[in-house]
């Protein structure tokens, strides 16, 4: 089993940069894909991005293609999204995920962290 704790979150201005990063207990750390969903408000959960095992794949949603950067460090069990050029639009609730299938198919992930708020001013 694994458990999952976001931090970075915060409030930023359009443009801006964060870092998020999410804590991950349990041996099997990397073993797990590990991915990042965001949820705006009124609005379902959604796939961002999500890494291979060994870090050596990744895929992206369109939408932060390009602006967004998801990595891992598999000695410290964490993994990161790095945020950049951030948009009003980028709002919204993220979490990270651990899944046994690299996919970017929600129902695909069993263990959730409990979600940490990014809010970009325009």
């Amino acid at each position: 089993q694994v458990q999952l704790v976001e931090s970075g979150g915060g409030l930023v201005q359009a443009g801006g940069s964060l870092r998020l990063s999410c804590a991950a207990s349990g041996r099997t750390f990397t073993t797990y894909y590990m991915g990042w969903f965001r949820q705006a408000p009124g609005k379902e959960r959604e796939f961002v991005a999500t890494m291979s095992d060994d870090g050596g794949n990744t895929i992206y949603a369109n939408s932060v293609k390009d602006r967004f950067t998801i990595s891992r460090d598999n000695a410290k069990n964490t993994v990161y999204l790095q945020m950049n050029s951030l948009k009003a639009e980028d709002t919204a609730v993220y979490y990270c995920a651990a899944s046994q299938y690299y996919t970017p198919r929600r129902n695909e992930y069993n263990y959730w962290g409990q979600g940490t708020q990014v809010t970009v001013s325009s």
